[in-house]
């Protein structure tokens, strides 16, 4: 009996393996539920607003620290650039790399008092996300839409084995060709998880700029 039963745990999992890959893309883990608080105290802390009714949100999480730059995403690039003055330790590094080695699908456990919609790059999921997108004039200026934050994009959670440290990646990457990416260090104290440091990883002040690092 216990062999059977092992066959059929086994078929499961082949078959929602399969089906992910014909579905498009590499088989991904998925965000653990903890994440999301994470996720809620940066959107609280860092970007919402009063007049913020509306906030649109990358389905998949990135691989990578800077646009366009995969080899960001290392232990390397990191020490490099200097962050955090270099005092991040290697423990938490390897673990945040190691988990954003490819992308993760986000699923709707957000709790930040504030609507959201996702999307997948360019393109919405939903209809009432496209039609929230902000107006833009010829200039490439948003014209309208200032109750809608467009667009977070996460990375995927790194923790030290103690889990009294967390590292997450956040960008907002808006219509206008402007945006940030920042890196933002927990520290948890009491069984309570505290913003302890953010870092910006790279900026765009105009369409014309690149990103620049620290």
């Amino acid at each position: 009996m216990k062999e059977v039963v092992a066959c059929a745990v086994l078929l499961t999992f082949l078959f929602v393996e399969f089906s992910s890959a014909m579905e498009g893309g590499p088989v991904t883990a998925a965000v653990l539920p903890e994440d999301y608080d994470l996720y809620d105290r940066i959107i609280e802390d860092k970007f919402l607003t009063s007049q913020i009714q509306l906030v649109l949100l990358e389905r998949m999480t990135v691989s990578r620290l800077v646009p366009h730059q995969p080899e960001s995403m290392t232990p390397g690039f990191i020490q490099q650039q200097g962050i955090f003055h270099g005092i991040l330790s290697p423990e938490l590094v390897r673990d945040f790399v190691g988990a954003n080695q490819t992308p993760s699908r986000l699923d709707g456990r957000f709790r930040f008092g504030v609507r959201y919609r996702f999307v997948s790059g360019e393109a919405s999921e939903d209809v009432e996300a496209r039609l929230a997108v902000p107006a833009m004039n010829g200039h490439g200026l948003v014209v309208q839409g200032p109750s809608v934050l467009d667009r977070l994009a996460f990375s995927r959670v790194g923790r030290t084995l103690k889990n009294d440290q967390a590292l997450v990646y956040v960008e907002n990457r808006r219509r206008d060709g402007t945006g940030a990416g920042f890196l933002v260090w927990f520290h948890r104290r009491d069984r309570v998880w505290e913003l302890f440091d953010t870092e910006v990883v790279w900026t765009v002040h105009d369409r014309e700029a690149e990103a620049e690092s620290p």
